[in-house]
């Protein structure tokens, strides 16, 4: 697609992308309820063989295939690296120690040294599985930098915040996941607009305002109480998602216009890469903060009461939201520093 449409074209995208983990608590909290946990997975499978069979039928290749030879030792870097660290944050919030237990940080250490053998292996290939030379253009790393931060910060919130409301504020899962709906149907459909507000106006006047938006929702979460009425929650939590909108994809379309053409597939890769693993880090990350939140206040209880495991979690879920308060102060930072990207016009090349 011309320069001129990328942002319309990828806010299309975005709303696929984005609307179905958006909308997924919402629909849990109904199937749970319904129909049990089971049906979670078991209602999966019809989907995936449409999928598969749609795809087999219909899908093209819109470039020319390159056939590059598969290295089996960047692979296995690659799923130790990855694989690893999720695990080991994930784990973090069941260990005794938490992140001070030496099997999680062995894994982590373990985990960061695969992803830097990795990286160094991909600089050494002629044909990298992924060409990591992308991330020396600034542009592309800030974008994938605020990209990443926003998908931990959603998807760590998608699971979070039914949880606490499940837990002290006692309702359902069918109804803490319909208080979600109203934000999670809004950041699908604006998803499109914001996509072409990047088209007239360029990545900085959506993501700063973006970003100080999603600073001040990561404070109010923060310091969340049982007190809080119901609708300042769904009003905070739809502006979450709208701040969210305005800045995954005008990030993520100014980062790929950064590239030049024979570097577009691998930066289209890596940022597809990066998104479930942020999701899925963002959410092991959260839930262990926040498990070991909960920990430190229950230990220093002489009693439990159901009170005083409400207390716990809503001080778990605040240990959480000030991590989730750094990293989106980080996120603001490196906004100020986005300039929009003179893309390059595949056309013409």
């Amino acid at each position: 697609y011309r320069p001129e449409v990328r942002g319309k074209i990828m806010g299309t995208f975005g709303l696929v992308i984005m609307f179905a983990p958006a909308i997924g608590p919402t629909l849990s909290g109904v199937i749970v309820d319904i129909l049990g946990w089971r049906w979670l997975f078991i209602i999966v499978i019809p989907f995936a063989v449409f999928s598969i069979l749609f795809a087999m039928k219909y899908l093209q290749n819109v470039g020319e295939p390159t056939r590059p030879r598969a290295d089996f030792l960047s692979i296995i870097l690659s799923t130790i690296g990855i694989g690893g660290i999720v695990y080991g944050f994930s784990s973090a919030g069941e260990a005794p120690e938490g992140f001070q237990s030496p099997m999680i940080i062995g894994v982590i250490i373990i985990s960061l040294i695969s992803i830097v053998l990795f990286v160094l292996r991909q600089l050494k290939l002629e044909e990298p599985l992924l060409d990591v030379r992308v991330f020396a253009y600034k542009n592309y790393t800030r974008g994938v930098c605020l990209f990443v931060i926003v998908i931990m910060a959603m998807f760590a919130s998608e699971i979070v915040m039914p949880m606490y409301l499940q837990g002290p504020l006692d309702f359902s899962a069918k109804a803490a996941g319909l208080l979600l709906l109203p934000g999670a149907l809004l950041n699908g459909l604006m998803s499109p607009a914001m996509g072409a507000l990047f088209d007239k106006f360029g990545p900085r006047k959506l993501i700063i305002p973006g970003t100080i938006v999603l600073v001040g929702v990561m404070f109010f979460f923060s310091r969340i109480n049982p007190s809080v009425p119901v609708w300042a929650f769904i009003i905070v939590y739809i502006i979450l998602m709208l701040s969210i909108s305005a800045i995954m994809m005008p990030a993520q379309t100014n980062a790929l216009n950064e590239l030049p053409k024979h570097l577009y597939p691998h930066g289209t890769a890596i940022s597809n890469t990066l998104q479930p693993v942020a999701g899925a880090l963002g959410v092991s990350v959260f839930v262990s903060i926040m498990s070991q939140g909960q920990k430190s206040y229950l230990a220093g209880q002489e009693a439990v009461s159901p009170q005083i495991v409400n207390e716990a979690m809503t001080h778990g879920v605040h240990h959480a939201y000030w991590f989730a308060l750094a990293l989106c102060c980080i996120a603001f930072f490196t906004a100020l520093f986005i300039k929009k990207a003179v893309a390059p016009d595949f056309d013409q090349e």
